[in-house]
């Protein structure tokens, strides 16, 4: 039996022409390609390759085990042809030694461009991963289980560990990310951060995991922080919504479009990839409203500027 493909009609064409120029250019900062203990949908150079073709200017993988800024700097110096610039950073959890200068350090000299605070082993993920839905595979099946590392002290006052970490960052003019730590705890961290001249901050997924509130999201971008959403927990289909489509908007309106800056989150399996999920999250902010041009700076424009890629995206 003979069957024919139906084409998109003039509007739907039009619609993924506009999403096609509001992601030229555009960064993501927050993919869980691979390798890594997880399973992972597609690897780092699948990922670039990927993300070229769809005219990205960069992307920053991150692993929640290992600091993925060798990799990046091998496929940027042996792939020059591809448009997307690859970068990456350490989550100071378990197995970089947590709150680790050294570390940090070496990510630095090796282009890194974000540190996250610990995420598996953050005191509060540890908490809510024992009434959660999903548990990573690198605390269940592969790996002795997260121990917790702390940022606060008994005064919740910041532990000279963190604030050592936190110089490192300063000196080297790389991005603070709040990672998984509770929003209270964020806040403490975050203001002893910009007292030691840490000048990029990321306040990552307020609506999952942290804790965070419109409240929060609205004084933590006054404090000049960027405030990260990643879209996989607001998507239709996606394994990792954890709030409805509205929740985004309501997100947005909080920080302000000039204070956002959206993610996939994605690389994981059974669910969308990245490209996917960024054109998803388009789509979205389209349906909500808002322009070409302020959804390309919450997809591009703002994160390159918190990444101090700013000719990156153009």
């Amino acid at each position: 039996m003979n069957q024919t493909l139906e084409r998109p009609s003039p509007k739907d064409q039009a619609r993924e022409a506009r999403i096609d120029a509001i992601l030229t250019g555009a960064i993501d900062p927050h993919v869980h390609s691979g390798p890594s203990i997880a399973a992972r949908a597609l690897d780092h150079l699948q990922l670039v390759r990927e993300l070229s073709e769809a005219g990205f200017a960069a992307v920053v993988t991150k692993d929640h085990d290992y600091a993925g800024v060798a990799t990046a700097e091998l496929i940027r110096r042996n792939f020059p042809e591809l448009r997307t610039k690859i970068y990456s950073g350490i989550a100071l959890n378990n197995v970089v030694g947590g709150m680790n200068p050294y570390a940090v350090e070496h990510t630095a000299a090796l282009g890194g461009k974000i540190v996250w605070m610990p995420t598996l082993a953050a005191e509060n993920h540890l908490r809510w991963e024992k009434t959660a839905k999903i548990a990573h595979p690198a605390t269940t099946q592969k790996m002795r289980p997260a121990s917790p590392v702390p940022v606060l002290d008994a005064n919740r006052k910041v532990r000279d560990d963190v604030k050592e970490v936190l110089d490192v960052i300063a000196k080297n003019d790389m991005v603070l990310a709040s990672g998984h730590l509770h929003v209270s705890e964020t806040w403490i961290v975050f203001e002893e951060a910009q007292r030691r001249g840490v000048n990029r901050l990321i306040f990552t997924h307020p609506e999952d995991i942290v804790e965070g509130t419109l409240n929060d999201v609205k004084g933590i971008a006054a404090m000049g922080a960027m405030i990260e959403h990643s879209l996989c927990m607001f998507l239709d289909g996606s394994k990792f919504q954890s709030c409805n489509q509205q929740d985004l908007r309501l997100h947005i309106e909080a920080g302000g479009v000039d204070n956002t800056i959206l993610c996939s989150d994605l690389g994981q399996v059974g669910t969308f990839g990245p490209l996917d999920g960024m054109r998803r999250g388009v789509a979205l902010c389209m349906d909500f409203g808002y322009s070409d041009a302020d959804i390309h700076k919450m997809v591009a424009t703002n994160t390159a500027r918190v990444l101090g890629l700013e000719t990156a995206a153009g």
